[in-house]
Parts: C-alpha cells; sequence; structure tokens
C-alpha cells in the first residue's frame, strides 16, 4: 500500500507510522508536517538517528541522509495510504460526529459491539485529518468492526475524513453552538456534520429523530432513526427507578442504564440502534450496559468517602453544561448540589450570552452553590439571582478554598469547563480533602 500510494522504495521495510519525532522508533515512516507553531521538517536528523526508515516531506533535506519521500503535502498523502489500506476491510466502519457525545458515544458502542465483535476504534483524540488516518493504519486482519470518531473545526472537515474513512455506517449525535469561532454560525455547524450523511449513499445514516437540526439533514442512503420520540425507528421512553436512575424503553424492550445522566440515556438510546442493526440481542445490549465504565472526565462520578465529585472536565458547551447540571440536579439524598464551573471556549460573539444562559439553568435547578473561575464566566455569576450561595474567582486556588470550606459530607460536587481550563486539577484536589 505505502509504495502504491506514495512511492516508498521497494528496499525500504516500514513497520509502523509516526508524525511526532519524539514518538519515533526503529523502522517508522516519519511524517514531516509543517505546523503553526512547529515545523517536523527540522527534525529529520534527530528521527533518523532513532532509527526511521524514511521520511514524508515536502522539500528535501540536503543535511538529512535519511531516505526521504518528497509530496505536495504529507498529511494529504498518509490520507490516501490510510484509504488505501481501510479498503482492504470489508468490514462495518462506523463513523461518529456530532457537537456532544462523539468520544462517550464512541466508547459505548465499542464497548457493546465487543459482544459480538473484534472492534478496532479510535484512540484519544485521533479524529482529525492527522489523527484518522493514524487510527486506520491500526486496522488488521483481527478487525471485525471499525468505529471511526470524526472532529471538526471548519467548514468541510468532515467531507474529507469521510473521504479518508470510506464509512459504511454514521451517526451524528447532535448539532449545537460549539467551536463557533471556527465555523460562525450553527448553520455551518450542520452543514459541515451533516456531510457525513451525504456521503454514506450507499451506506446506512443512524438518525437523531429527537435533534431538530439532525433531523433535517439531508441523507442519501438508508436512513434508520431512534430517539425519545415515538415517531422513529427505534423509538424510546423512560422513567426513573426508586433510586433516581434512568430505564429506558426502546422498541418495548427495557434496558436499565444504571445512571442518573440523561445524556448517557440519550447514548444508550443511539448505541441500541447501532447495536440491533449490526445483528446484536437485546440481552447482549442491556449486559454490556450494565457494564459500561465512562471515560475520564466525561461524568465521571468519584467519591473520597464524605461527598460525591461528578468530574464532567473534558470539555464544555452550552449543550453539555446544561445537561451537566440536569445530572446533579437528579442525584437522590440529601446534601448540597454545587457547580464548580470554568470558562467554556471557541464560542465567538455568542460567549457572552451562552454564559450568561448557564447562569440562568443554575437558578432554574435550584442549585446549593456555584463557584466560577475565568473570564467568561464572570457572566455566568453575574446572571444569577436566586442561587442561595455564588461567587466569582480569578484563580482556582481562592476557588479551592472557599469550596473546602463549604462542601461537607453527603454533598454532590458538579465540575465542569473547557479543555483549556484544566479544571481536572480541582477534582484531583477536592479528592483528597
Amino acid at each position: 500500500v505505502f509504495r502504491k500510494t506514495i512511492g516508498i522504495p521497494f528496499d525500504t521495510e516500514v513497520t509502523g507510522i509516526a508524525t511526532d519525532s519524539r514518538e519515533v522508533q526503529s523502522g517508522d515512516l516519519y511524517v514531516a508536517i509543517a505546523g503553526e507553531r512547529v515545523d517536523g521538517h527540522t527534525f529529520l536528523k534527530e528521527v533518523n538517528d532513532q532509527g526511521a526508515n524514511c521520511a514524508l516531506v515536502n522539500t528535501v533535506s540536503k543535511e538529512s541522509t535519511i531516505t526521504q519521500i518528497k509530496v505536495d503535502n504529507p498529511v494529504t498523502a498518509i490520507g490516501k495510504v490510510a484509504r488505501a489500506w481501510r479498503d482492504q476491510f470489508h468490514i462495518p466502519v462506523i463513523a461518529i460526529t456530532g457537537s456532544n457525545g462523539k468520544t462517550s458515544t464512541k466508547e459505548l458502542v465499542k464497548h457493546v459491539l465487543s459482544a459480538q465483535y473484534n472492534v478496532h476504534a479510535t484512540e484519544g483524540n485521533y479524529n482529525t485529518s492527522i489523527g484518522l488516518p493514524l487510527t486506520l493504519l491500526q486496522l488488521s486482519q483481527v478487525h471485525t468492526a471499525s468505529i471511526l470518531e470524526m472532529g471538526a473545526n471548519q467548514l468541510g472537515d468532515i467531507a474529507e475524513l469521510c473521504d479518508i474513512a470510506n464509512p459504511t455506517h454514521g451517526i451524528i449525535t447532535n448539532i449545537a453552538p460549539a467551536h463557533l469561532e471556527g465555523f460562525g454560525s450553527i448553520e455551518t455547524i450542520a452543514e459541515t456534520k451533516g456531510a457525513l450523511f451525504k456521503k454514506l449513499n450507499n451506506g446506512v445514516s443512524f438518525v437523531n429523530a429527537a435533534d431538530h437540526r439532525v433531523n433535517a439533514l439531508e441523507v442519501t442512503g438508508e436512513s434508520i432513526s431512534f430517539g425519545l420520540t415515538p415517531e422513529c425507528d427505534f423509538p424510546a421512553d423512560l422513567h426513573h427507578e426508586d433510586d433516581g436512575t434512568i430505564t429506558l424503553t426502546i422498541d418495548t424492550k427495557e434496558i436499565p442504564t444504571y445512571s442518573f445522566n440523561l445524556s448517557f440515556s440519550k447514548n444508550v438510546i443511539a448505541c441500541t440502534a447501532i447495536a440491533r442493526t449490526l445483528g446484536l440481542q437485546w440481552q447482549e445490549i442491556s449486559e454490556k450496559i450494565k457494564s459500561f465504565q465512562p471515560p475520564e472526565g466525561r461524568c465521571e462520578v468519584k467519591s473520597n468517602g464524605l461527598f460525591t465529585i461528578i468530574d464532567d472536565t473534558y470539555n464544555a458547551n452550552l449543550e453539555s453544561t446544561i445537561a451537566a447540571i440536569d445530572y446533579l440536579q437528579a442525584f437522590s439524598g440529601n446534601g448540597q448540589r454545587i457547580f464548580v464551573f470554568g470558562d467554556m471556549f471557541e464560542l465567538g460573539d455568542s460567549s457572552l450570552e451562552q454564559h450568561h444562559s448557564v447562569g440562568k439553568k443554575c437558578d432554574e435547578a435550584e442549585l446549593s452553590a456555584v463557584l466560577t473561575v475565568g473570564q467568561e464566566t464572570i457572566a455566568t455569576d453575574r446572571a444569577i439571582t436566586n442561587t442561595e450561595f455564588h461567587k466569582h474567582f480569578d484563580n482556582k486556588d481562592d476557588l479551592l478554598l472557599s469550596l473546602k470550606s463549604i462542601v461537607d459530607k453527603g454533598d454532590k460536587v458538579l465540575v465542569k469547563g473547557s479543555r483549556g481550563m484544566q479544571m481536572e486539577t480541582i477534582v484531583k484536589d477536592i479528592l483528597t480533602t
């Protein structure tokens, strides 16, 4: 595949691929990428010393003795290699995109499908034009299904990733105002994400019928709908058990979620539609839901024996934050419900309005306390009028001091913010209290 696609010499053996010079191993093909801050071409000597067999470059360096294959664009070239490699596998390839819940849904689908399939899946945040090809190149003959997460920051990103991955199935979890700085408008987000359904002209699109923006997208192949609505292929309803956890009824079958989290329940509905379409039995799905553990920092419930922490620190936008507050509110038992909130990034001109909306949601949820930190969350604190205790902090150290002074046995503390706020440091600190 490498030789046919990018012309690697026939006497050169490639045993792996690396885009980070620090991670190069003996036998690797090194892909030299010219980024905004760092140009990978400057590390050709280092990767040669580390044992790389050859390098994919757009500018040949005469100062390095490593075998160099010149292409117009190394990122585009490795995408072509990945597509050629992927096309050798005649298995379900499921693409997952959306404004929220991509990783959580991917991990859940991966876990559930493992009841019948040997699943290959995206690891970490390898969901871009660089990461996705590297993920695809990890496919091997042992795999019987692949799940690929697709991220986007600008118009055209999802279409580009589909051209590389050639998915057979696709799901858009939802469409919400996230990464607005790159997209500019919710309409552009919908157009970008909607490219997945357009690319599945010979495949299956799983349509979230409860999301009006997703439901309005054009589907060119087979459409299978799901959601908390009766008018779809996998209609779902929910009820709360005595302990507050949610049990779903999907297409007349009961599936306990063992969770208070409405967002997780929505992921279960989506996952069930995919799993049933791919041949899993209801009992297999139910058993796998029961044994599922959420990824780190995604509504992960932790405890230090005194109080409960809901660690939802991986990222934040308006929709996921509202859902997290609903989750906090749904917890049963006595004790305070405390919300620790850091800035939501990449919201463009709508940042003030969206942070203000979070403050109003806090009032509606009748929380005991709201502690905010960052520049944007000033608007959140100012919007709060009915919450018993709320305060804004310039830094996390001061916030932690205040939090430790008010948290008590039996309390529930939700911690959330965008990735750049690193709110997980608060979780780690408060758990040792």
